[in-house]
């Protein structure tokens, strides 16, 4: 077990058991709440367990998960524990749809469309090997806005530095008994306030600093929209610096949205098209491949990604950039 941090008064808040129904993978279900390694917000400890933080409508908290035995245990310590492990099955996916997910590839392999029957048959062999894989939901929406506003038009090393030294310099301890390391995402008045110098050393420039402070004013209609994602993707978009792909990638974790593809990724439809086709291809290519599955098209390419089929690589990758030293 890694070093931990014990703040005062952090006691014990709440624990909870949760048992989801057919088969679930706690790390596959997480992970896309982790931004990179050493994630202030997001640790997997030795023993298994997967630590995360969140400011909850109630204040910070810390929840540990494990899974084992067809169930899941989860403490929480902070003001917002109990918030979070109320939402706990949200979190896991208990609303996902995943019994209609079955039944949309079964009814394309009965399609007699030998292409939509060809690309089910391919998907249902991928989601076979990720059986346990849900879309959950934070329910946080500004959590996860930052992140995939600094992630914008850049590669994941550049981003996750600097919403490293932002979580380090501005967030706050993490509650209870968390790996030393762990910091709570700052509340939205204090993304507001980071002077520019601050944003120069995390290495963010401009427009992406403008983009964050500015939803943070906006932070408190944003999370009411947890319940509506299309709701969520109108307001985002409205918002200067926020277009089709940060929402996408907003809603996929905030909303446990299954249906809302990153578009405008460098990589995606590249990688999209040579699993479904053998081909590489673009936005509306692979748009036009994942017609099929609407009502699930973030998790096909999950499961894409999971996969692990790539198109063979031609150039060199994009190297991080630092506008530190600007």
């Amino acid at each position: 077990m890694e070093a931990s941090q014990v703040l005062p008064g952090a006691a014990l808040r709440e624990e909870r058991r949760w048992r989801p129904s057919g088969p679930f993978d706690v790390v596959l279900t997480l992970s896309p709440h982790r931004r990179g390694g050493g994630d202030p917000a997001w640790r997997r400890t030795p023993d298994g367990a997967i630590w995360r933080t969140s400011r909850t409508p109630e204040g910070p908290g810390t929840l540990r998960v494990t899974a084992g035995g067809g169930e899941v245990h989860a403490q929480a310590w902070g003001p917002g524990a109990e918030w979070l492990l109320e939402t706990l099955p949200s979190l896991l996916g208990a609303d996902d749809d995943v019994t209609g997910f079955a039944e949309l590839l079964a009814r394309l392999a009965r399609s007699g469309d030998e292409r939509h029957a060809r690309a089910a048959a391919f998907v249902a062999g991928l989601a076979g090997r990720a059986a346990g894989l849900r879309i959950g939901r934070s329910l946080r929406v500004f959590e996860a806005l930052v992140p995939a506003v600094l992630e914008q038009k850049v590669v994941g090393r550049e981003a996750w530095r600097a919403w490293r030294f932002l979580m380090r310099r501005y967030g706050e301890p993490a509650p209870g008994p968390a790996p030393e390391g762990m910091f709570v995402i700052p509340p939205p008045e204090v993304w507001r306030a980071i002077p520019s110098w601050d944003w120069h050393r995390a290495g963010a420039e401009a427009v992406r600093a403008r983009t964050i402070a500015n939803a943070a004013r906006h932070a408190a209609k944003l999370e009411r929209t947890t319940e509506a994602s299309t709701e969520a993707d109108r307001l985002l978009r409205a918002l200067p610096g926020i277009g089709v792909w940060t929402s996408a990638e907003v809603r996929q974790r905030a909303h446990g949205d299954a249906d809302a593809p990153s578009v405008g990724d460098f990589h995606l439809p590249g990688i999209v098209g040579y699993a479904l086709t053998g081909r590489k291809t673009d936005d509306d290519g692979m748009l036009d491949l994942l017609e099929p599955f609407r009502g699930h098209r973030h998790r096909v390419v999950r499961l894409i990604e999971l996969s692990g089929v790539r198109p063979p690589a031609r150039g060199p990758r994009m190297a991080p950039r630092d506008y530190r030293a600007f």
